[in-house]
């Protein structure tokens, strides 16, 4: 067994500071990563939806073209 100091054994015991930091060091990133993904998840999907929309009203649009019909009323 080696003989240790009392200062080399208390630079060993992790405090509870020690941990804290390291907690917020670890959350802080996956924070800002969570952040970063959400707000180009959103756009993604606004972007997806408002060309979808388009889409129905384009379709439709033209849908109804050819199935119009024309009614002439002739006055007698």
């Amino acid at each position: 067994m080696s003989k240790r100091s009392k200062a080399a054994d208390e630079e060993d015991l992790i405090s509870r500071d020690d941990i804290e930091a390291k907690f917020r060091e670890v959350t802080g990133d996956i924070n800002d990563t969570a952040q970063r993904l959400t707000r180009g998840a959103v756009t993604g999907a606004a972007v997806a939806l408002i060309v979808v929309l388009i889409l129905v009203f384009l379709l439709g649009r033209s849908k109804g073209k050819k199935k119009t019909t024309l009614v002439e009323i002739v006055r007698i």
